[in-house]
C-alpha cells in the first residue's frame, strides 16, 4: 500500500495527551491513511472467514465438553492423588478454554455469522459467576467503545487499583500491593460486581431500588454457578465430595488467576497509556485506532499459548478488531506491526514474564502518589 503523504512537511496534529515519548505525532493525513491501512488488513480477513474458521470454534467446543467431562469424572476418585491432579488439570483447562477462547470470543460476536444458536453472541452464557449480560455492557461496549478513557472505562483498575499516574490517588491505594491478590485469585468476583457500580450505591448516586434491581439476575448467576460446583457435583460424589469440591475450587482458581495475568498484561504495562475525555471531540476512526493501539499491549508465545489465552495474547488486534474471529489475530499482527512501524507508534510486544513484571511494577508503584 503507497502512502501519499510527505511526511516531512505536513503539519502533525498536537495533542497533549498522547505523550509517550515511543510514539511520533500524526498529521491529519497520516491519520485517514492509517485508517485505511488497517481497514484494508481487517476486510481481508473478512473475505477470507468461513468453514475453516467454523471448525476450528466447533473443536474447541468439543475440547471443552471432553475435558471438562474428563476432569470431573477422574475427580470422582479424587482420593487417588494422581487422579485428583490430574481430573483438576482438566478442570481447569476446560474452564480456561471456555473463559478465553470461546465465551469471550462468541461474545464479541465474533462467530455470529454461523447462525448457530452455540455461538451466539447475544446469547451465549458463559461459565463464570458474572452474567453474560453485564459483561457486554461493561466489556464490549464501554471497554471497547471507550478504552482507556479516564471516567469511561471502568476498566481501569476496575475501581479498585490505581495504575496510572492520572487516576486520583488516595490513602487506600497503598494497600493495593495486598489486596491485588485476593482480587487476582478473585477475578471472577471482581468482573461479577463490576456493573454493580456499588460505589455509587454508598456516596448515594444510585438508588438502592435500583441496585436491587441489577442484582436479582447476578443473583440468579452466582446461585446457579455455586450450587452446580460445590452442591451437586460434590453431593453426587458420595464419598469422593471433599476431592471433587476442592478440585472445583482450585480449578476456578487456577482459571481466575490466568484470566486476570492475561487482561492485565495486555492492558497495564509500562507503555500504555491512559486519555482524557477530551479525546473523544472530533476523533476520526484513525485516532480511535491509533488509541487502541497505544492502550493495549502483546504477549509473546506458542500456538498453544495463543489459544489458552483466547488470542487475547494479541491484544492490540483484538482492540483494532474485536468482532474478527480471534485466531485469526496471529496471521495480521505481523502486517499490524508492520503499519505500526511505518507510523512511528509502538507495537509493544513482549513475553508473560517481562509484561507480567511491568504490571507488578505499576501496582507497586502507583500505590503511592506519584504523578509520572
Amino acid at each position: 500500500m503507497n502512502m501519499s503523504v510527505n511526511f516531512s512537511t505536513a503539519k502533525p496534529i498536537k495533542n497533549q495527551f498522547f505523550k509517550n515519548p515511543k510514539n511520533r505525532e500524526l498529521t491529519a493525513d497520516e491519520m485517514n491513511q492509517l485508517a485505511k491501512e488497517l481497514d484494508a488488513i481487517k476486510q481481508e480477513v473478512l473475505d477470507d472467514i468461513g468453514e475453516k474458521d467454523a471448525k476450528y470454534i466447533r473443536r474447541i467446543y468439543s475440547t471443552i465438553r471432553y475435558t471438562g467431562a474428563a476432569g470431573r469424572a477422574l475427580l470422582f476418585a479424587g482420593w487417588f492423588p494422581p487422579a485428583w491432579v490430574l481430573g483438576t488439570g482438566l478442570l481447569s483447562l476446560s474452564k480456561i478454554l471456555e473463559n478465553m477462547e470461546l465465551g469471550h470470543n462468541v461474545m464479541h460476536g465474533q462467530y455470529d455469522w454461523m447462525n448457530d444458536p452455540k455461538f451466539n453472541g447475544p446469547k451465549y452464557e458463559w461459565d463464570i459467576v458474572g452474567t453474560s449480560e453485564n459483561w457486554r455492557q461493561t466489556h464490549n461496549y464501554k471497554h471497547h467503545t471507550y478504552t482507556n478513557i479516564k471516567g469511561m472505562d471502568d476498566d481501569i483498575g476496575y475501581g479498585l487499583l490505581r495504575l496510572f499516574p492520572e487516576q486520583r490517588w488516595k490513602p487506600g491505594f497503598l494497600l493495593q500491593p495486598l489486596y491485588s491478590i485476593p482480587f487476582c485469585l478473585l477475578f471472577q468476583w471482581g468482573v461479577a460486581i463490576q456493573n454493580l457500580e456499588i460505589g455509587k450505591v454508598w456516596m448515594k448516586r444510585k438508588s438502592k431500588e435500583e441496585f436491587k434491581e441489577e442484582w436479582k439476575p447476578l443473583q440468579k448467576k452466582i446461585t446457579k454457578q455455586l450450587f452446580r460446583d460445590y452442591v451437586f457435583f460434590p453431593l453426587i460424589a458420595g464419598p469422593a465430595a471433599l476431592p471433587v469440591f476442592t478440585g472445583n475450587l482450585v480449578a476456578n482458581g487456577v482459571r481466575n488467576i490466568w484470566t486476570f495475568s492475561v487482561i492485565f498484561c495486555g492492558h497495564f504495562t509500562k507503555d500504555v497509556e491512559v486519555f482524557p475525555k477530551t479525546v473523544l471531540k472530533d476523533e476520526s476512526r484513525g485516532h480511535w485506532y491509533m488509541r487502541q493501539i497505544r492502550g493495549s499491549s502483546n504477549l509473546k508465545g506458542s500456538e498453544a499459548f495463543h489459544i489458552l489465552t483466547g488470542h487475547l495474547s494479541h491484544q492490540i488486534e483484538h482492540h483494532l478488531f474485536p468482532d474478527v474471529p480471534a485466531r485469526r489475530y496471529r496471521q495480521m499482527a505481523p502486517k499490524v506491526e508492520a503499519v505500526c512501524n511505518k507510523f512511528g507508534l509502538n507495537y509493544n510486544n513482549a513475553s508473560l514474564a517481562k509484561q507480567f513484571g511491568q504490571v507488578v511494577g505499576r501496582i507497586v508503584k502507583y500505590a503511592f502518589p506519584f504523578k509520572k
